[in-house]
């Protein structure tokens, strides 16, 4: 099962050794950012679970991240207690509010919540004309049962769980470690080639697209 990953957006270097520190001990992996510009630079090159929003921030403030974060359960930990502060984030799209100082096991609750609700909203994902269903790691494309390695089917999951994501040969690779052991580098482009050519013979789409100098995503397709 993947490991959920998650951002921490804090200027506090402290505040956020702590929290990295903690969430690493609870088997979550940690991403850092100190300023709202870095958050929106590593949410371009990856693709976290979850993200724990610092409003204070140098550059931009959380107030002006929280709405370019998408489809990425946000908590939001800030010293600001105002009650209508805490509503107008909310109502922005943010998950849930944490007021400084915390307590870390309500902390660690409230993450296990949004993530807990993240992994109960489907259990299958569908692009065009291939669904893939979770629980038995099976995948169909134009209603017809495809046979993917276990490569091959975490690539594809890697690739339909953020469909519009451009990802690079190293993210793929981090996103698949849980789920097979059987790729590295070298032969990332294979098991991808393979990939898109069973999806090819069972809707006759190319559904991968390979990014010039950066990495894979999926294709638009009509």
């Amino acid at each position: 099962m993947n490991r959920k990953r998650i951002l921490i957006v804090d200027d506090d270097i402290h505040i956020g050794n702590m929290l990295e520190e903690l969430l690493r001990k609870q088997g979550y992996d940690v991403l850092r950012a100190y300023s709202g510009t870095e958050a929106i630079l590593v949410l371009k090159n990856s693709s976290p679970d979850l993200v724990l929003l610092d409003l204070m921030l140098p550059g931009l403030n959380g107030e002006d991240v929280l709405p370019l974060i998408k489809d990425i359960p946000v908590i939001v930990v800030s010293a600001k207690t105002g009650t209508e502060n805490k509503v107008d984030l909310l109502m922005q799209g943010a998950a849930d509010y944490v007021t400084k100082p915390f307590d870390t096991q309500e902390l660690l609750a409230r993450i296990h919540v949004q993530l807990r609700k993240d992994t109960q909203k489907t259990d299958t994902l569908s692009y065009g004309e291939i669904t893939l269903d979770k629980l038995s790691r099976s995948v169909k494309a134009n209603d017809q049962p495809v046979k993917l390695t276990k490569t091959e089917y975490a690539i594809l999951f890697t690739l339909m769980h953020y469909p519009k994501k451009v990802f690079s040969k190293d993210d793929i690779l981090l996103q698949i470690a849980d789920l097979t052991l059987d790729c590295d580098e070298n032969s990332l482009r294979t098991h991808i080639g393979n990939l898109r050519n069973k999806l090819r013979a069972a809707t006759g789409k190319d559904y991968i697209e390979a990014v010039w100098g950066i990495g894979y995503k999926l294709a638009k397709v009509e």
